[in-house]
């Protein structure tokens, strides 16, 4: 049994090449997006999806609170916010330790992309409001639109913007060069249900992505920070 529902999986978009032959793809994208009226476009950051609630910190699995040398920061900072956090669920990016990429301008190690409240997805609106009151930054936003009314055109724009380099300055682990960033998280800028979810939600993964193999979990590094013994480190 578990504690509290994981994040939902997410769908790929037809057009995404990094996908695997476990990853689902929203074929039918486009007519779902056609029923959004505000569409937001965020970073795809390299990192390990956590949840912060009144139960705890925990990884993709909410069976249990996670115990990994990786999350000991965003713990530590857990124990300061968790008795104010009531029935909102906060999802980030855990950059603590370094994946498939090196970022080298993070001024943070934890970044919201959503925020879970019952059974319902916050609005981006909402979302930046409790990021803000946690003290806490959220993920890049890439592009704001309207319901767009063109395929072809909304395709190209997609795959220009995965292209860029992104916020944070990423670079390749196993060779050191510079890379683009790792894809695209596109979602419904406004509130929906959690049943809902992958109607309101599709990504963007570039091809061979993935750099890190079955023994990661004991050679994994810290990523530096921008500002290293600024108030973010540690969360101390």
């Amino acid at each position: 049994m578990t504690i509290s529902q994981k994040y939902g999986r997410t769908y790929h978009y037809p057009f995404s090449p990094g996908t695997t032959s476990d990853d689902r793809i929203a074929h039918d994208y486009w007519g779902k997006i056609q029923h959004i009226p505000n569409l937001i476009h965020t970073e795809k950051l390299d990192g390990e999806n956590n949840c912060l609630s009144k139960h705890g910190v925990f990884a993709r699995s909410h069976a249990a609170p996670t115990i990994s040398p990786w999350t000991a920061s965003i713990r530590r900072y857990w124990q300061t916010i968790r008795n104010d956090l009531g029935n909102l669920e906060i999802f980030g990016e855990n950059l603590y330790a370094i994946h498939s990429i090196e970022y080298h301008q993070l001024e943070h190690h934890f970044y919201v992309f959503a925020v879970r409240e019952f059974d319902r997805w916050l609005s981006w609106e909402e979302t930046q409001f409790y990021a803000g009151l946690l003290d806490l930054p959220t993920v890049p936003v890439l592009k704001k639109e309207g319901t767009p009314k063109n395929q072809q055109q909304f395709q190209e724009e997609m795959l220009s913007l995965v292209k860029g380099r992104g916020a944070f300055e990423p670079y390749d682990v196993k060779d050191g060069q510079p890379s683009t960033i790792e894809g695209i998280v596109s979602r419904n800028a406004d509130a929906y249900l959690v049943e809902n979810f992958a109607d309101n939600v599709f990504k963007y993964v570039r091809k061979g992505h993935v750099k890190t193999n079955e023994h990661w979990t004991r050679q994994w590094k810290r990523a530096p920070l921008l500002n290293e013994g600024g108030r973010y480190v540690d969360y101390l």
